[in-house]
């Protein structure tokens, strides 16, 4: 039995927050803290009748650190899942380590203002010591390690699907398949159809900042960046059909590639359509995707932010949403001197996630893990003092619970493999 305080109440930690209520054996008491409590009212009003689960609201500003510290000692829960934007990672971080609460999230830090002086002149010098230019990478929450073991805390980051659950499958196919693994395809593809000319299926801002941005991989021990967009690949999925996927650079290789012995090479590729591909570069080419401020009838705006006030809610698009997505990992290694390869995936139907928690399959594929996540932490089953990725716990248990909490997968032996 424990007590999770929840920071978000958007579409991914709603549907965290439905598992954690369907998980009252291990959840008996949750907090929902957001900016918005009227959401996290309203949320908990449709689901305190449903549950044992009790649940209580709070508002809390989670760019603050002292009101973060002032809610946390108040509630005193086990442990503290964020499920708010990376903007907050570290703030929440900060204030898990001054209240004594492990920590979980769905994915690493990422600057708000990618033209802060002091994070600009951090983040040029690990684009020319590492040789990869996305705005977003672990060295941020890494820093965090020693703290984090001194105070006898866990903080796990990224218990998401990609990063989260693709790192999970590493792990087990590393344990059960292989001796070595020599290269991992990471691929995501969403076949979900939401009848829009456009939208994006999670916060538009880190979406569209993500898909813009110049590809890279990992590659003999170092990493390639190519522009965006510019290695494009065909792949057959279950499910789902043929479809166009997209290298882009991803936060799990990071950590796979440090974490992960003798792997030569790590990519990861997303499907995308043309119409959806076509709409961003002619946002991008028209400076929509900017973060700067520019000066509009006397006010300053963020064009990216405005451009999300005018897209459709990724939260609303669960009801409209047909299709599926599959999303898993390729693997290529050894066993016993032999060469093997494994395909680990998970199929999700975007109608039947949305018959059971009102989410599309992007929040659901998210938000399901992050409660997992959240109970390996607090049941003690993943427990040890520092920072870590998901990758460096033992997986099995993850595993079984993917299957038992609305993500089954699959092991396929000899797949078609990526050129």
């Amino acid at each position: 039995m424990s007590r999770l305080m929840i920071i978000g109440c958007g579409g991914v930690a709603s549907v965290a927050i439905h598992k954690c209520c369907q998980n009252s054996d291990v959840f008996d008491e949750i907090m929902i803290a957001s900016r918005t409590v009227s959401k996290c009212d309203a949320l908990k009003e449709k689901l305190q009748p449903t549950t044992k689960t009790k649940i209580t609201t709070a508002k809390v500003d989670a760019d603050n650190v002292a009101e973060l510290v002032e809610l946390i000692r108040s509630y005193k829960p086990d442990a503290l899942l964020n499920v708010a934007l990376p903007y907050q990672d570290l703030t929440i971080m900060d204030a898990c380590l001054e209240t004594g609460v492990h920590y979980i999230d769905t994915a690493n830090y990422e600057a708000e203002d990618t033209n802060d002086p002091e994070w600009r002149a951090v983040y040029e010098k690990r684009c020319k010591e590492l040789g990869f230019s996305a705005y977003f990478d672990y060295s941020w929450q890494w820093a965090y390690q020693e703290k984090y073991e001194k105070a006898g805390l866990t903080a796990l980051l990224g218990t998401g699907f990609d990063p989260g659950v693709t790192s999970v499958f590493t792990a087990y196919a590393q344990k059960h398949y292989f001796d070595e693994i020599h290269t991992i395809d990471i691929l995501d593809c969403n076949g979900g159809d939401h009848g829009y000319p456009f939208a994006t299926n999670f916060n538009p801002e880190i979406n569209l900042r993500e898909v813009s941005a110049p590809g890279s991989y990992w590659e003999n021990g170092k990493w390639i960046e190519i522009p965006a967009m510019s290695i494009k690949r065909e792949y057959n999925f279950e499910g789902v059909g043929q479809k166009d996927m997209y290298l882009l650079h991803h936060e799990e290789i990071e950590a796979l590639a440090r974490n992960i012995p003798n792997v030569k090479r790590i990519r990861f590729f997303m499907t995308f359509g043309q119409s959806y591909l076509t709409h961003m570069k002619c946002l991008e080419n028209v400076g929509m995707l900017g973060t700067t401020p520019v000066e509009f009838n006397g006010q300053q705006i963020v064009p990216i932010q405005f451009l999300k006030a005018l897209l459709p809610d990724p939260a609303s698009l669960g009801p409209r949403t047909v299709g599926k997505t599959n999303i898993g990992c390729i693997f290529t290694g050894i066993k016993d001197g032999k060469e093997r390869s494994i395909y680990i995936y998970n199929v999700c139907d975007h109608q039947e996630c949305y018959r059971e928690v009102e989410s599309q399959a992007i929040s659901y594929t998210t938000g399901v893990p992050a409660m997992i996540g959240a109970m390996m932490v607090v049941t003690g089953q993943w427990k040890k003092p520092g920072v870590y990725t998901t990758d460096e716990f033992d997986p099995d248990p993850y595993m079984e619970a993917l299957n038992k909490w609305g993500l089954p997968w699959v092991v396929e032996e000899n797949p078609v493999l990526v050129d």
